[in-house]
């Protein structure tokens, strides 16, 4: 009896899982934007950019840490020779060891060296910001593609069922036509035109499902989840209409000047080259250092008279380093520095210049998606009504097959052409707030 229990409930709990992997939760794009958030595989590079620039500014900290190193020697000495009456003399050999060893110890500790050290620090903290204008740069290019997809996706289902919708329909044309030509009122071409256009319904059915799923693994490998993971969508739009509508072009544009990540870039690479400036010039200045040093050394020979005994000598003191040879060669460097930042001065009017263009074009495509949309609403409704005119005419021998199935094509484009229009509104909108730098 219990093996049959535990049988009962491993077939339970298989069909459980199976019908949770066969009916996956229903995502909205803000869940998936989320889910991408934290398993997008080119934002986790980009937050390792990130990680690695906050190293940066520790690595530029521990260079205003004092230099200390140990010094150790081992050496054989020659013969000691000194000429008290010249070169060509006799010399007189001094004893000495044949062997001597050294250890010690010195320190550098920088005091002033015209603030490239603080300085170093601060274009590290500038590097850091950019850092951070590349990952919502980044992060925003991610979002549009998955929200390309996404609106793709929801458009490739939409055509599914409308195709789908529009085979049944067909399909029952098909044996009302069938019974009229059995009974001699239409003719065998009106049958062999619905069946041909049957055909290619469902060809068209089997490419958009082709294309749901090429779609459905784009998305998934966005979310960085297995391309062959279940994936369902919410039909549900996540933006309102009255946010669809949105502000005049001046405001957009002036919202992109003021949140931009591409131009706070820019801006930010300006700001460097500014650091960079004063780092050039500081090799104008003297560099002030502490410094000490202490060593045992045997035997000693550094010093007369000269004795095999192990003997210390150390010195702390202050230590001033002028480079005159800068006071030269770093005039093309400086120009070079000068010429860099009026580069990116001018980089930065160009970006403006180019915001204003993208701005203006994704305000005009969200206008002219508009449009598209109230047109297709409007064909629909005329088309709707001329399929039923036009059947009706058909079935009573007032009208030709080919006008009824030309009017049903028109129709079904006019769907196709809605659900189009309303998801490059949401696109288009979506790229606009993007662009701005106001998702």
């Amino acid at each position: 009896m219990k093996r049959y229990i535990i049988l009962l409930y491993l077939a339970v709990s298989a069909g459980i899982k199976a019908q949770i992997k066969d009916n996956p939760s229903v995502l909205t794009l803000n869940e998936i934007w989320n889910i991408s958030e934290s398993q997008n595989k080119q934002l986790k590079l980009a937050e390792l950019a990130k990680e690695e620039s906050d190293i940066s500014i520790l690595e530029a900290k521990d260079k205003q840490l004092p230099e200390l190193s140990v010094v150790g020697d081992f050496r054989l000495n020659s013969k000691f020779l000194l000429y008290e009456n010249g070169l060509f003399s006799s010399p007189q050999s001094v004893p000495i060891k044949g062997y001597g060893y050294g250890l010690g110890y010195n320190l550098d500790f920088n005091l002033y060296s015209g603030g490239k050290d603080k300085r170093n620090i601060e274009i590290k903290k500038e590097e850091k910001i950019r850092k951070q204008y590349e990952f919502e740069l980044q992060e925003d290019n991610v979002k549009y593609m998955i929200a390309a997809s996404y609106y793709d996706l929801y458009k490739f289902q939409e055509f599914e069922s409308f195709i789908s919708s529009e085979i049944s329909s067909e399909k029952k044309q098909l044996s009302t036509i069938e019974n009229l030509n059995r009974n001699g009122i239409v003719l065998k071409s009106d049958v062999l035109r619905i069946s041909v256009k049957l055909s290619q319904l469902q060809l068209s059915d089997s490419d958009v499902k082709k294309k749901i799923d090429l779609t459905k693994q784009r998305l998934n490998i966005l979310m960085g989840r297995s391309s062959t993971e279940p994936l369902a969508i919410s039909s549900e739009d996540i933006l309102e209409n009255k946010n669809l509508q949105g502000s005049n072009y001046e405001d957009y544009l002036a919202a992109a000047l003021d949140n931009s990540p591409d131009l706070k870039i820019v801006n930010t690479n300006q700001t460097l080259s500014e650091l960079n400036i004063r780092q050039v010039k500081s090799s104008l200045l003297p560099r002030i250092s502490l410094y000490s040093r202490y060593n045992y050394t045997y035997p000693q020979i550094s010093f007369y008279p000269y004795s095999n005994d192990l003997w210390g000598f150390g010195q702390i003191g202050l230590k001033v380093t002028y480079s005159v040879d800068n006071l030269y060669k770093s005039k093309h460097t400086i120009a070079h520095a000068y010429n860099l930042k009026k580069q990116e001065i001018e980089k930065s009017r160009i970006k403006q210049d180019d915001l204003s263009i993208k701005v203006r074009d994704a305000f005009l495509e969200r206008e002219q998606a508009r449009e598209s949309v109230e047109t297709a609403e409007l064909t629909i409704r005329q088309s709707t009504e001329s399929v039923r005119v036009i059947r009706n005419s058909y079935l009573n021998q007032q009208s030709l097959l080919t006008d009824l199935l030309d009017a049903e094509n028109i129709l079904l484009q006019a769907k196709l052409n809605l659900t189009s229009a309303e998801a490059n509104l949401r696109l288009s909108h979506i790229k606009l707030l993007i662009i701005t730098g106001t998702l």
